[in-house]
């Protein structure tokens, strides 16, 4: 994943941070044993992902087409490990 910047976008860092401060609310009041603010937390965690998404719609994510992984091939070959006794 290194190859295509996946994930490198202020679209992708504000969606993830706002989600994971959901999955945080929501592991907090599932300890604490409160329904209403675990359901809270995982509200939190949806509205991760819809501002992620309106922020990649304006602009401020990975264009699309430059997402495609490209695998480098060796031009050396390399000989056959063999095991020694």
């Amino acid at each position: 994943m290194a190859g295509s910047s996946h994930g490198h976008t202020p679209a992708a860092w504000t969606g993830v941070i706002i989600a994971f401060i959901g999955f945080c609310v929501a592991g907090a009041f599932t300890v604490m044993a409160q329904p209403l603010g675990f359901w809270a937390g995982l509200v939190i965690v949806v509205l991760g992902g819809v501002v992620g998404m309106i922020m990649r719609s304006m602009g401020l994510g990975q264009p699309k087409g430059t997402g495609q992984i490209t695998h480098l091939t060796a031009t050396t070959t390399r000989e056959p490990v063999t095991a020694e006794s």
